[in-house]
């Protein structure tokens, strides 16, 4: 099937393949979080973020990652508000529970770009989630060694409590407790950035995952994925769905839903609003169900 304006029968081949197929892979990118309510700008950004806002002119999350600040103690003052604003103010959200309950039942591994840990927090296994750009919850050694990261939650709430002026005390910016280094958090941006023993593990339970049921039946789901880094999710599903014959490709992207791979042969694409497009889909896999038992 290639794409079709015609709504509802692309939900029907959606819940079809779902329950015809073997193994199902998510892949998701910030648009899946961004669907979620989980907003980088905005009101509440706003509302806590003003006194950075009034000093610095930061506008959102992304950009002000990248803000020049002179001190550490103003770095780190900004990194505890930011860190735990997108990691740990949110619990996990309605829309990616949504998706756990569409895909119980089937065998399914996670592939996401997203550090804001909303899979493991919504209910996904954490040995079926492979977050290869990092997870706001640790931070590393700022040179990259050693290959070990820090849980940084007791941190950020500390940093939180001392913030004064945009800043926090000096005795409060993090160093790496075996070497003294200064810190980074644990997001890739560089050649310096770490990857665990944990990282090499998940890695590798997606990798496995892949060659297992790379030759059966293969539903691939990709939701909000970009072109900002394309190469860790987009364009490998692509090459999946492109090469392997049954397997079919799902993406969920308002812009840019098309595959630029030519040979997608079993693929569909939604541009709805994710949330409707969720309900729709869980109505009618209930309602297979339901005609099952009768």
């Amino acid at each position: 099937m290639k794409y079709t304006d015609n709504f509802s029968e692309r939900i029907e081949f959606v819940r079809s393949r779902i329950a015809e197929v073997d193994y199902i892979l998510i892949g998701a990118g910030a648009g899946l979080s961004a669907a979620a309510g989980l907003a980088y700008s905005g009101a509440e950004f706003e509302r806590v973020f003003r006194p950075w806002i009034n000093r610095y002119g930061i506008s959102d999350l992304y950009t002000s990652s990248f803000y020049p600040f002179e001190t550490e103690e103003e770095r780190w003052a900004y990194w505890a508000w930011h860190i735990w604003f997108a990691r740990f103010r949110p619990e996990g959200t309605e829309l990616y529970r949504k998706l756990l309950r569409l895909v119980e039942g089937k065998p399914h591994f996670v592939i996401t770009t997203n550090v804001d840990a909303q899979f493991v927090k919504s209910g996904f296994m954490s040995d079926k989630v492979f977050a290869p750009q990092g997870d706001y919850a640790y931070l590393q050694a700022r040179s990259g060694r050693p290959q070990t990261l820090v849980y940084d939650e007791p941190w950020v709430r500390e940093a939180m409590a001392a913030t004064h002026d945009c800043e926090i005390p000096a005795t409060l910016v993090p160093r790496h407790p075996q070497t003294g280094e200064l810190m980074s958090p644990n997001l890739r941006c560089d050649e310096t950035f770490v990857e665990d023993e944990n990282w090499h593990r998940q890695a590798r339970a997606y990798q496995d995952f892949v060659e297992r049921a790379q030759d059966s039946r293969l539903l691939l789901l990709e939701f909000g994925v970009g072109f900002n880094t394309p190469t860790i999710i987009r364009f490998p599903f692509e090459r999946m769905a492109a090469s392997c014959p049954q397997t079919t490709l799902v993406r969920f992207n308002r812009d840019e839903p098309q595959p630029i791979l030519e040979h997608v042969r079993n693929f569909t694409g939604f541009t709805e609003r994710l949330d409707d497009v969720m309900d729709k889909l869980l109505s009618a896999r209930d309602s297979e169900f339901a005609l099952q038992k009768a």
